[in-house]
């Protein structure tokens, strides 16, 4: 993914959704774990959207997946069946924001970053030394023009 250096885990990780329909296999994931306050994240989830990460080639999602693309730049899934949040997929380059939900414990992960800070209600914070950016920053940590924006 432009903009973000994976480091990632050696062994294999896999969740599923609230049903269980959806099975997600991830054969390498990021270090860390972010949060998004975009309006479109906060419409999706009804708060910020909470996801670890990993390049496509290392995700495997069976079951009743859907798709949408939101963006230019990116497209969402969910579960067919029970509806949870599964994915939020970068176009240009396959990478992933997967549900956090989806892995136990957050598959270990801690917060690194957030996105949209400047968007997030007031009452919201999360706790803890970790990268915060704001419109600006996302756009050009994520590699998009203003135009693109979700």
């Amino acid at each position: 993914m432009r903009g973000r250096d994976f480091v990632t885990q050696a062994a294999a990780i896999s969740g599923h959704c609230l049903c269980g329909a959806v099975d997600v296999d991830v054969a390498r994931l990021g270090d860390g774990m972010s949060a998004c306050h975009c309006d479109m994240c906060r419409r999706w989830t009804g708060a910020a959207f909470v996801a670890v990460h990993a390049r496509g080639h290392d995700v495997t999602l069976n079951g009743p997946v859907k798709t949408r693309q939101t963006s230019e730049w990116a497209e969402r899934g969910w579960c067919d069946a029970c509806g949870s949040t599964l994915f939020y997929r970068v176009k240009h380059d396959g990478s992933y924001g997967l549900s956090a939900g989806l892995f136990d414990d957050a598959a270990g992960r801690s917060l690194t970053q957030e996105y949209y800070v400047d968007k997030k209600p007031e009452g919201w914070a999360f706790a803890g030394d970790h990268k915060r950016m704001d419109t600006g920053e996302t756009l050009a940590f994520f590699g998009v023009s203003e135009g693109d924006q979700p």
